[in-house]
């Protein structure tokens, strides 16, 4: 994932990402990509940032059966990051949408919820401890030749993170066990993500 960030003043940037979905899964799904735009407010110790996203691939035109095409999905989303001297913490909800519908006969569009929260503090000026919580889940979709798809869980996330970070680099490592008793993504779960800002 990739990030920029425009300010015109204190509080207010132009902001837009980029996502590659990983190689793995992500190719099965046309090569999934995701990019948006939005605008991000500072108001006190928090940035309140929405963006609208756009998907490339065949995961919600086409539960993943179809060639990836351009307008695959949309994906509205919010990300509200909170920062004190002591404490860390980031909200983030997005809703991923077909925007287009490339199924066939008995094949489905995909919709689907997915949000995150975590809070720490910031032990020192390198190391910070904290709780991250997270979950997806399969809000539905419509099928071709009528009817909608019902929801179902994915997984939900519910662990520790420790991070260390450096100037304008860090990495941060989350893991934790999944409490939804059944779900498409029943695995434990572990997240490194390594940060630079340029």
């Amino acid at each position: 994932m990739m990030t920029f960030g425009y300010a015109f003043s204190d509080t207010d940037a132009f902001t837009a990402y980029g996502i590659q979905w990983g190689a793995g899964t992500g190719s099965a799904w046309g090569q999934w990509t995701e990019f948006g735009i939005g605008y991000n407010k500072t108001v006190g110790n928090f940035n309140i940032n929405p963006q609208l996203g756009f998907t490339m691939g065949s995961l919600l035109s086409s539960g993943a059966a179809q060639p990836g095409v351009i307008g695959d999905g949309i994906v509205p989303n919010l990300t509200v990051n909170y920062g004190t001297d002591l404490l860390e913490g980031q909200f983030y909800f997005g809703y991923y949408a077909a925007l287009r519908n490339e199924t066939v006969a008995e094949q489905a569009t995909n919709n689907y919820v997915h949000y995150w929260a975590n809070l720490g503090v910031k032990v020192t000026s390198y190391l910070s401890l904290g709780a991250h919580v997270e979950e997806l889940y399969f809000s539905g979709g419509d099928i071709n030749g009528g009817g909608n798809l019902d929801r179902a869980d994915g997984y939900l996330w519910l662990g520790p993170y420790v991070q260390f970070k450096k100037g304008n680099t860090g990495l941060r490592f989350s893991f934790g066990e999944n409490l939804a008793d059944e779900g498409f993504a029943p695995n434990d779960f572990y997240k490194l993500s390594f940060f630079v800002s340029l």
